[in-house]
């Protein structure tokens, strides 16, 4: 099976500054896209980041210049550095990955279990 971590969220004040992680393990053939949602309370869930498997990155205009999204294709580790936080990123921050277990298998998204950053002012 596979399974995505999530570490990294917590308390933080406006203008600071976290960096979340994110692994993939288990059945892991290839992993075509990993990114990172968010969402806050009464809020539908959000696209923040992501990346291919080819480096191709991009990012909600709402963080764009402000977070980065990076991997470690060796780890099937994705990372979210975020820097100046303001108190609206509070959320809680969801990996996302779609990937093939297998050869034989076709690609499925798979999601973390989140990670909650809360941003105070």
């Amino acid at each position: 099976q596979v399974q995505l971590v999530e570490s990294g969220g917590g308390l933080v004040q406006s203008g600071e500054s976290l960096r979340l992680s994110c692994a993939a393990s288990g059945k892991i053939f290839m992993i075509y896209t990993m990114r990172w949602y968010r969402q806050a309370p009464g809020k539908q869930r959000e696209l923040v980041a992501g990346q291919t498997s080819g480096g191709i990155t991009d990012y909600a205009a709402s963080v764009k210049g402000r977070f980065t999204i990076f991997g470690d294709n060796a780890k099937n580790t994705v990372y979210l550095q975020m820097n100046s936080l303001k108190p609206e990123d509070t959320a809680v921050y969801y990996c996302n990955a779609v990937l093939k277990p297998t050869p034989f298998l076709r690609s499925d998204e798979y999601w973390g279990q989140g990670t909650q950053v809360t941003v105070s002012s």
